[in-house]
């Protein structure tokens, strides 16, 4: 039997209806490139149960950190492009692809957008010995003490490490960079007062905070955080005009389907929309801030430039 252009193209509509309307047919995957506990973790968790009711099947949250985040990544870039593998897509995915050649995977080609969650800055924390209250305070005694000073950061490249080099160079003070294959080691290192300074997400740091085991300095993102008003921005605290927060979303496999994609990024939408989500976000100290797959896009496109330029401007580099 022949089939013109015009039946072929009938058919491959038909297909694409049919399977956006069995999709899902069996329990999803989300992936996250980070350790159970941490923040990306706690976002994944947070999604997982609402996401997998709105969508009718369960929704599995898988972790495999390593490599830098690389080895979730490239899982997710090799995996079928159906929708069943997703990955919990935070800053590394950006910086990943600004500051390292030779990845496994394309950042910018091999992925499709689905849906931003949230966007929440970094805390810059002390051990309470410390005699500083504020990061007006760190930079006067960094400047006595050149050089012995120490910041703890998770991974190098990573957001913590990148906002540590940005403070070094604007305010031109001499710190110890001491890089922790994650959150919670590096936590760890400053409470133990093996270093002085930790820069993490904020939900990592609050039973710390609460305990009086660290002292919050001031936060990454443009406006304080909700849970944190007392607590200043970089930007209020000598580094004028600097911004940086971590964009959490979800991506899949470049070919996957349209029609898949916008399932997906509906009901993301609509599950992060859900009061019960967004409190337990707020109550972590996150924002909630869901962007639709297009929107999502063109946040990446622009988060890539612009790592670009800021890891060069601190002169960091991964090999």
């Amino acid at each position: 039997m022949m089939f013109t252009s015009k039946a072929w193209l009938t058919l491959a509509l038909l297909a694409a209806t049919a399977q956006a309307q069995t999709y899902p047919a069996k329990p999803l995957r989300l992936i996250v490139a980070f350790p159970a506990g941490g923040t990306a973790d706690i976002v994944a968790r947070t999604l997982a149960q609402p996401l997998g009711a709105a969508l009718g099947q369960n929704v599995v949250v898988d972790n495999r950190p390593g490599g830098g985040t690389v080895i979730a990544t490239e899982l997710v870039a090799r995996a079928p492009a159906d929708g069943y593998t997703l990955l919990l897509t935070g800053f590394s995915f950006t910086a990943n692809s600004a500051l390292r050649a030779n990845l496994p995977f394309d950042a910018q080609k091999d992925f499709a957008a689905v849906a931003r969650i949230e966007s929440s800055p970094w805390m810059l924390a002390a051990h309470p010995s410390l005699p500083v209250k504020n990061v007006k305070d760190l930079i006067a005694l960094a400047r006595t003490r050149p050089g012995q000073l120490s910041y703890a950061a998770n991974l190098a490249g990573s957001g913590a490490h990148l906002i540590g080099e940005m403070l070094k160079l604007t305010t031109k003070i001499n710190m110890i960079d001491v890089p922790y294959q994650g959150e919670a080691p590096a936590m760890i290192a400053v409470i133990g007062g093996h270093a002085d300074i930790l820069i993490a997400y904020v939900p990592a740091l609050i039973p710390q905070l609460g305990a009086g085991k660290l002292r919050a300095l001031a936060v990454s993102s443009r406006q304080r955080v909700e849970r944190y008003k007392e607590t200043p921005t970089l930007a209020e605290s000598g580094m004028p005009g600097f911004e940086l927060a971590g964009n959490q979303g979800i991506t899949v496999p470049a070919a996957t389907p349209k029609t898949v994609i916008e399932r997906l990024s509906s009901e993301v939408a609509r599950a992060a929309a859900l009061p019960a989500v967004k409190d337990s976000l707020t109550r972590q100290g996150l924002t909630p801030a869901p962007l639709a797959s297009n929107e999502y896009d063109a946040l990446l496109k622009t988060e890539f430039q612009k790592m670009q330029k800021m890891f060069r401007d601190a002169n960091i580099k991964v090999e």
